[in-house]
């Protein structure tokens, strides 16, 4: 609970300390001051309704909803009699600070359109006992008159203690809201992470993992030296596969990202018969975009090395004015399909959608059915800005 919240919760408490404190000094002013107090008499009378009068005030402090409207309104005409009888029996004057709580009360607890009226005939019930000639009071019937005036004190302070309620409400649901964009950041944050381990490790893992194959087959057939290459191959994807998971890291504290290079050495590290064109007037993208052309380059080399092993692969980047196009594009393997290409999960192309939706993109992907890459795949990407 914040400062705000915490200070909107002490004012709205039936029981605060300011309530508690004014209770306590009408008792303390009443008890010292009401007169004539006794055993016999008007004092025993005085006596008996100063007490009834000290407990209905303490009536105040209980929480709001204890009692039902009926109860609630015989409460307080029974405070508003007595608080009337003993203006018009003690002398001090002091009583009548019960019938100014009582309407303030009835203005806090009552709905306006009661607790106006009950204001109203308290004043004349308490303008009328003075007016009466019994007693030994000295106390003007005006003081009883203006006693409904209270009222409007309770009133404003419902409507007041209302106000911060739903203050502290709308608070409350803010704070709620918040939380849960932060779990929503929280778990897109997480997915984006996840993409990003995919990505590098499925790139990297694939490419070694094809490597080794490579490797395996040429010793068999006793080339050791084109064996020791493949492996010195499969050596530097473990490297460049260390740098892509340093790099991500950098990405996600938002360093900056050379993409072009980037790119070039996601081909080197997988094919010699790997290219890259990039056209249209050179600008540095944000490093979410960046990102974003990075792990579709990964993923897209990553199933070309599985379905196309040896096949040579061609990557464009253009930007245009409002968008940025990037596209990988494999030719056919030249020897067929290797049992590598169904070890997938089909994961990958939906990383690539998932990303390419965070940022307003687009992605296509399918086979080439004519031209010079007919029987190979095409990855096609747009990217506004």
């Amino acid at each position: 609970m914040n400062r705000t919240q915490a200070v909107v919760r002490w004012f709205t408490a039936d029981n605060n300390p300011v309530q508690v404190f004014g209770t306590v000094v009408a008792l303390v002013v009443t008890a010292f001051t009401v007169r004539p107090v006794g055993t016999s008499g008007t004092g025993l009378a005085v006596l008996c309704l100063l007490v009834l009068e000290s407990l209905l005030l303490c009536t105040r402090l209980i929480p709001e909803g204890r009692f039902s409207p009926t109860v609630q309104l015989a409460v307080l005409c029974v405070w508003a009699v007595g608080a009337a009888a003993l203006m018009s029996l003690e002398h001090s004057g002091a009583s009548a600070l019960f019938a100014y709580f009582v309407t303030g009360h009835a203005g806090y607890r009552l709905e306006a359109r009661r607790a106006l009226p009950f204001a109203a005939l308290t004043s004349a019930l308490c303008a009328g006992a003075l007016l009466v000639p019994w007693g030994d009071h000295d106390t003007s019937w005006i003081v009883g008159a203006f006693t409904g005036a209270s009222v409007l004190v309770g009133i404003s302070n419902r409507a007041h203690t209302d106000a911060l309620r739903s203050a502290r409400a709308a608070a409350e649901q803010s704070e709620l809201a918040a939380r849960a964009e932060a779990r929503a950041e929280a778990l897109a944050e997480r997915a984006r992470i996840a993409r990003d381990v995919h990505d590098v490790l499925a790139h990297s893992l694939a490419g070694v993992n094809m490597q080794l194959e490579v490797t395996d087959a040429l010793l068999e057939a006793g080339d050791v030296d084109r064996a020791r290459e493949a492996a010195q191959r499969a050596q530097s994807l473990v490297r460049s596969g260390l740098t892509e998971v340093q790099r991500t890291v950098g990405d996600l504290r938002e360093d900056a990202l050379p993409l072009v290079e980037t790119l070039r050495s996601l081909l080197a590290s997988g094919s010699d018969a790997g290219t890259l064109t990039v056209d249209g007037p050179p600008r540095e993208l944000p490093v979410r975009l960046a990102q974003v052309i990075v792990r579709c380059a990964q993923e897209a080399l990553t199933n070309a090395h599985k379905y196309a092993p040896g096949a040579p692969v061609r990557m464009r980047l253009e930007h245009r004015p409002q968008e940025t196009v990037f596209e990988v594009v494999n030719s056919a393997p030249p020897q067929g399909p290797r049992p590598l290409a169904g070890a997938g999960s089909g994961m990958g192309l939906v990383g690539m959608r998932e990303r390419l939706d965070l940022v307003g993109g687009t992605v296509s992907a399918g086979p080439n059915v004519d031209g010079d890459d007919a029987g190979g795949w095409r990855v096609h990407v747009v990217i506004p800005g």
